[in-house]
């Protein structure tokens, strides 16, 4: 079953063409992220998709129907964690959960979303007496509470110090467990690579690349990189075939020091990819 299929999807200002033909399929219950450089059209494209943004032209089907025209019912369908957002400050965590949650037909329960968020210790402070980390769990449970299909996620980790990043994604992966699609635009790849079953590249409008993290841009059968030194110092080859010389390398029983054997990261294919289109 698919939840979001897109063809063809353009979309212009002015003289820039910030979406310039673009087509997608993300799977019910994937965790599928969209990576690119600022001004790639990542954003366009998922407001596009929210129903946010009118397109040019091209087909666009989110849950079923045409995000440009679709009523209250297919929004209450989605959930959305924007980049930023306001909110009451001077409310708790309960109150501002319990408050949005009465905006949709079928919301999950209030205290089950807090506490799946990791909010449970805070569910009785104040929106504005928590840190950066716990304000985008809550900017998450206003996002789910409404017990949607989809969630769109922008940038959901921006500012995070390195523990509160990894309980986030601890978090996306509960969600996506429970079977809850998800949309994610994130500039970490380390983060794309934890979290995403599939990532699509985009670069001037276009896809360049999509497929899964560890197969991305030929990923999985690059050249590996082969290190070692011995007593003509560091020596460094690249090779189709990493296991047959590190097999030849050490015939006889000879000890190769410092050997490790290196395929390109996420970070490389990328780089590589957006350099083609820059």
């Amino acid at each position: 079953m698919t939840a979001i299929q897109v063809r063809g999807l353009r979309k212009g200002y002015q003289n820039v063409q910030a979406v310039a033909g673009i087509d997608l399929d993300i799977a019910q219950g994937e965790v599928f992220a969209l990576l690119g450089p600022n001004g790639a059209g990542k954003t366009t494209t998922v407001e596009i998709l929210e129903g946010h943004r009118q397109r040019d032209s091209g087909t666009v089907s989110v849950l079923g129907q045409d995000p440009a025209n679709a009523g209250r019912d297919w929004r209450a369908r989605l959930g959305i964690v924007l980049q930023t957002a306001t909110d009451a400050a001077e409310l708790s965590v309960l109150e501002t959960v319990r408050h949005f949650a009465r905006y949709y037909p079928r919301p999950r329960e209030v205290d089950d979303v807090i506490e799946v968020c990791g909010l449970k210790e805070k569910a009785r402070a104040r929106v504005k007496s928590l840190s950066g980390g716990q304000r985008r769990r809550l900017d998450v449970a206003l996002g789910i509470v409404g017990t949607p299909e989809l969630v769109f996620m922008d940038e959901p980790t921006t500012g995070f110090d390195p523990e509160a990043r990894r309980q986030f994604w601890s978090l996306i992966q509960k969600l996506a467990a429970d079977g809850t699609t998800i949309l994610l635009t994130t500039h970490y790849l380390d983060e794309a690579e934890a979290l995403a079953d599939r990532v699509a590249v985009i670069a001037r409008g276009e896809i360049v690349a999509e497929g899964p993290p560890a197969k991305l841009g030929g990923r999985s059968t690059a050249q590996a990189t082969v290190r070692w030194v011995d007593n003509r110092g560091e020596q460094i080859v690249r090779t189709a075939t990493p296991t047959k010389l590190v097999n030849e390398l050490s015939a006889g029983g000879r000890e190769l020091a410092g050997l490790t054997v290196s395929r390109p990261t996420l970070e490389d294919i990328y780089l590589d990819l957006v350099g083609e289109k820059s």
